[in-house]
Parts: C-alpha cells; structure tokens; sequence
C-alpha cells in the first residue's frame, strides 16, 4: 500500500518536548517540508534559538547550532558568510526574536543577510513561566502582567513584521497563522517562498507564524486556538508585507 503520510526525513524520530496544543510541532514540520521539496537538506544548516525551541537541534535531522539567547541571527550571518552555498535558517521564538535579540535581526536584515528567519510568536514567554513578551496583547494576563497588559506603563505589542519590512535589506517578510488546516497550508508556502529568497540571494527572509501556548495562556488547546483568531490576528494582521519580483 502507497504511503499517503509520514513522518519528513528532516525530522528526527525523537518526540517532542511541547506541551500539548502548542503549535511548534506543526512548523517543525513545515520547515522540514519545505527543506526536502527543495532537495537542500544535505546542504541546510539551522540556528536554534533559547526559549521553548532551544531543542529543536533534536528534532531536525540535519546540520544544527544551538545560539546564546537572540544571537540566532548572529550566528547564522557567520555560517552563512563562512559557508556561503548552504541554505541556513534561523528558529526563534518572540522573546528571543523580537527582546533580547532585537538588535541581531534589525541589522541582519540592514545588512541583508542571505538567511532565513522562522519567528513563532505565541505573545507570552513560554518556556520560562509565562511572563509578558514584547508581543503580549493590550490586556493579556500573564504571570508578570496578572491584571493584563497596560500600555500605558509598559508600552504597545510589537509589530516585528511590519517593522521589518520597512528595512531595504529584508527581501521577503510574511505574517501566517497555523489555528487551522487552510491556514497551515498558507504557511506552508510562505515557507518554502521564503527558502526560495534565499536560494536566489535576494537578501533576508522571514516568516513570521502566529502559534498558541494554551499551558501559559491557561486555555483547552482547541480554546486557545479559537482565542488567536479572535484576538492576535486583529492585532498582528496576516499576509506578505514585503515580496520581491524575482519570487
């Protein structure tokens, strides 16, 4: 019997860490997708970041570098530069993206570094307790905002996408979600967009995915994924902000 659905051979046989309901799962596998259509697996080297993926070094059977936390896009220029025909990726998530790692993807995407970027944003800190993010929602509880987000005291969410795509070295920059089958299949692509960017040396790429964290969040995980439709995607608007012509 033909197999219709298996397991990607980027993807190691180790079970993941996550809890259940979180969504890194799903954009594991996304990511190794997109690498084995491509045929670059061999010649892929990842960055793994600190935060709730700082195992994914486990999960990706390929080349992988575990980063200090948010230096992912520092290290990944290094490779790419020493190594410049390998595909190489970053995985983060916001805190070590959009926090303590704000000033490495700012000037990576300046200098327009031929990498790829993953950004899970699940607004809230996942694997350290649950604490306010820079992406945290107006009013959102977590352990360190138990009354919700107050703008006035703490400042807004930030927008890492649009942000992004206002600098000229950042070639492709992409919002997706994954609450849902059709949406999984819109990242999916945005994905594999993404690696295209920089196989064709165009300058930095990202793609941004809205994912869930219901053990931080204090939700069902099917509640959870119904609370990012509702009140993250407003918020953190989907689709492309920046493609070029040549994708």
């Amino acid at each position: 019997m033909a197999s219709v659905f298996a397991r990607p051979e980027a993807l190691t046989q180790d079970r993941f860490h996550y809890c259940p309901g979180c969504t890194h799962g799903i954009i594991h596998r996304l990511v190794a997708e997109a690498i084995e259509e491509l045929g670059v697996r061999e010649d892929t080297i990842g960055v793994a970041s600190v935060g709730c993926s700082v195992l994914a070094y486990n999960y990706f059977d390929l080349d992988m570098q575990q980063a200090a936390h948010g230096r992912a896009p520092a290290v990944a220029t290094g490779i790419k530069r020493v190594l410049p025909g390998k595909t190489v990726f970053t995985y983060q998530g916001d805190g070590d993206l959009a926090s303590i790692g704000t000033a490495e993807i700012l000037h990576a995407a300046a200098r327009g570094e031929k990498i790829t970027v993953i950004f899970v944003n699940n607004a809230i800190y996942g694997m350290t307790g649950g604490q306010m993010a820079p992406t945290t929602l107006e009013g959102q509880t977590t352990t360190t905002s138990p009354k919700g987000r107050d703008v006035g005291q703490v400042g807004y969410p930030v927008r890492m996408s649009e942000i992004l795509a206002t600098i000229d070295g950042a070639a492709y920059i992409s919002r997706v979600s994954v609450h849902n089958p059709a949406h999984v299949n819109k990242a999916k692509k945005a994905v594999r967009r993404a690696f295209e960017v920089q196989q064709k040396g165009l300058g930095l790429s990202m793609v941004e995915v809205l994912s869930t964290c219901p053990t931080n969040w204090g939700m069902k995980p099917t509640d959870a994924l119904k609370w990012l439709e509702k009140n993250m995607i407003p918020y953190f608007p989907l689709g492309d902000f920046k493609v070029p012509e040549e994708v």
